[in-house]
């Protein structure tokens, strides 16, 4: 049995991968995305969270969320996203009775300051060029990252090769 202790902090602001089940490529489908971001909006509206940066990849997603003041539950807003997209999917059900669509768990990193912030939003905003995808981050269409270049956070050709920032973390 896993002594993993989640770290759970009133206000806080995580780094997140969540990853399908087996590492299935469900995510790149057209109704899986639009599904996946109306599971987010429906969370957010009930249970509002801020979504600092994002990655979609077709078998995991990356993510930075700030919670509110006065609220530190970042696990029943990840069960009530998942639960809402995979409403509409067709999965096997395993033996547990749930359907085979997510891994269990997630990963999640409580940011500590400013730089492991920039360190985690450049790792997602680099994960497509990675993970092979594209070849610069703005290539890719299912990120935060023209997003972040509007706001002045990045130069458009930012990540044509491994940002030093990123070096050394792997992050699933």
């Amino acid at each position: 049995m896993s002594r993993y202790r989640r770290v759970y902090q009133v206000g806080g602001c995580y780094f997140f991968t969540v990853v399908t089940h087996e590492r299935r490529k469900i995510l790149d489908q057209p109704e899986n995305l639009k599904r996946l971001g109306m599971a987010f909006r429906r969370v957010k509206a009930a249970h509002p969270f801020t979504l600092d940066a994002f990655v979609i990849l077709p078998d995991h997603l990356h993510c930075i969320w700030q919670l509110p003041d006065g609220d530190h539950d970042f696990s029943m807003r990840w069960r009530l996203v998942k639960r809402f997209f995979s409403v509409g999917v067709l999965a096997a059900i395993s033996r547990r009775g749930e359907k085979a669509v997510w891994q269990r768990r997630f990963w999640e990193h409580l940011i500590r300051n400013e730089d492991d912030y920039r360190r985690h939003a450049d790792y997602i905003h680099y994960n497509p060029v990675k993970h092979g995808c594209v070849l610069r981050p703005v290539d890719w269409p299912h990120s935060s990252f023209r997003r972040a270049v509007a706001r002045g956070w990045y130069e458009t050709d930012w990540g044509r090769s491994e940002p030093d920032s990123t070096r050394g973390l792997d992050l699933g």
